[in-house]
């Protein structure tokens, strides 16, 4: 039998596999992995290659079509970094998830003026359901990530033995197993001390603190100082429970204690680990001055907001590990795994506990038991520490790629807030409305804060960009059309 590989009319070797009729020779030059994995891609996203289905092993692929095994698995490695597909061993390259196809079209217009009124308590879920191709809004973690067969294997494990009797109504404040696991991580990553009793398992970080005005609300407290700029949504949430608000400004190196002293506030919320939205971590000094002020009497809640998120920085402490009893703390699992979850924690001085409690039991009788069940196993096992040590990896890549796109298509542009999370603030050199660009961008198909809406007081004009949730690709095609944008509102001039 002739076993020689075909040859095309010219004499010319040629290579090519049955397999989605691949053929090499359409690779570019040097872009042999690239291409490959764009095509799988798209295989996947059509359902030529639906989920549950094996990709050939790579030996087999490489050798139909005539390149190096390497080419073959470094297009799986970007895959399975995508969280398309996952390797099982002798089970094969497995495809887990469809990735979202993305067409960068202008879109359609909105059922309402999502830039007309910032101070609109809807105008953040206007922005989150507008028609758009491609979505840089900030806090958007990288949802096609999602170890869905890690949370399958740990459903699988918690499932098989789980008694009758768990299936009932449980503890309000969380099952004793994550709260176990959260106060476990909590003191290997966050510095942070705490009996596993003193946890209280939340939907989320908005339901924490939704609780937490409750409390204080109660116990007299009726104003919280917040950061300025500092999350728009935040604030709603805060000032939904009738506390008041008043904003105290954020500078390089963190909130100023010194404003935050002279208001004369009670309480105050601060991201301190990376503030949103500068991205400032606060520094020593400020947080020796934040600690004096609190001892003095006043309380700090603390949103630990992309505390794990971090690239070319080492960590810094939680507040709530040097000031247990001054410092409220809550975290999610949101932005590490995904906000459909609903789980975060919350921790509060031993006086505000009982307090606590007792409006999460009011609010909803405790969290769902199972996904707890789930998380907590994924902790436990190590599965929640892989997922974000290939987190950050990508996160690097894609947020290189978001300043070299900002570089290449809004010159003169500034970015902070690069060594840590999953947004960066860009500020902008000319005098432009950042709500007129962010409209001009949404007309182009693509999504964008304006900083203008997360300052109470005037703020230089910028955006809010996210990247954990785009691929290099998207985003350099998002910045594009933000430039053009910011070409059209320059042109415009002055309303």
């Amino acid at each position: 039998m002739d076993r020689a590989k075909p040859e095309a009319a010219d004499g010319s070797k040629t290579a090519g596999s049955d397999f989605l009729h691949l053929d090499v020779g359409e690779a570019p030059t040097g872009g042999r992995a690239d291409w490959l994995a764009g095509r799988l891609r798209a295989a996947i996203a059509d359902g030529r290659v639906p989920v549950g289905s094996r990709l050939p092993a790579s030996r087999v692929l490489a050798a139909d079509l005539g390149v190096s095994r390497g080419v073959v698995t470094e297009a799986y490695q970007r895959l399975t970094e995508d969280g398309h597909v996952v390797g099982r061993g002798r089970g094969g390259t497995v495809v887990v998830a469809t990735p979202a196809a993305v067409v960068l079209r202008p879109a359609a217009p909105p059922a309402v003026d999502v830039f007309a009124d910032r101070t609109d308590t809807d105008v953040l879920d206007a922005l989150r359901t507008a028609p758009a191709g491609i979505d840089l809004r900030p806090g958007v973690p990288d949802l096609a990530a999602f170890p869905r067969a890690a949370w399958l294997r740990a459903e699988r494990a918690v499932l098989h033995r789980l008694t009758p009797a768990e299936f009932g109504y449980g503890d309000p404040t969380g099952v004793p197993a994550l709260r176990l696991a959260v106060a476990t991580r909590l003191a290997r990553s966050r510095g942070i001390r705490v009996d596993p009793a003193e946890v209280v398992i939340v939907a989320g970080v908005s339901q924490a603190l939704g609780l937490l005005a409750q409390v204080l609300h109660a116990d007299g407290v009726h104003t919280v100082a917040v950061e300025d700029p500092g999350s728009l949504g935040v604030r709603q949430h805060l000032r939904n429970w009738r506390l008041d608000t008043p904003p105290v400004p954020v500078d390089a190196h963190g909130l100023r204690v010194d404003d935050l002293d002279a208001g004369g506030a009670p309480a105050v919320l601060v991201t301190p680990a990376h503030q949103f939205p500068t991205g400032v971590v606060l520094d020593g000094d400020r947080r020796r001055q934040l600690i004096g002020w609190a001892r003095r009497g006043g309380l700090v809640v603390e949103d630990d907001y992309d505390a794990e998120h971090r690239y070319d920085r080492p960590p810094v402490p939680a507040l709530r590990a040097m000031l247990p009893e001054q410092v409220c703390y809550t975290g999610s699992i949101s932005k590490l795994l995904a906000p459909a979850l609903r789980i975060g924690w919350v921790l509060v001085p031993r006086r505000h506990h009982a307090a606590l409690v007792a409006a999460k039991r009011m609010a909803d009788l405790g969290n769902a038991a199972l996904p707890q069940l789930v998380l907590a196993e994924l902790i436990d096992s190590g599965a929640l520490d892989r997922h974000l040590r290939l987190l950050r990896r990508r996160h690097v890549r894609r947020r290189d790629a978001m300043i070299d796109a900002v570089r290449a298509h809004l010159p003169g542009a500034v970015v902070h807030g690069a060594a840590a999370g999953l947004h960066l603030l860009v500020t902008l050199p000319d005098a432009v409305s950042d709500v007129d660009l962010a409209a001009a961008a949404l007309r182009r198909g693509v999504k964008v804060q304006p900083l203008s809406w997360h300052g109470q007081r005037p703020q230089p004009p910028g955006l809010v960009l996210g990247y954990a949730a785009n691929t290099p690709g998207v985003i350099d095609r998002g910045l594009a059309a933000v430039g053009a944008a910011l070409r059209e509102v320059q042109s415009a001039g002055p309303a």
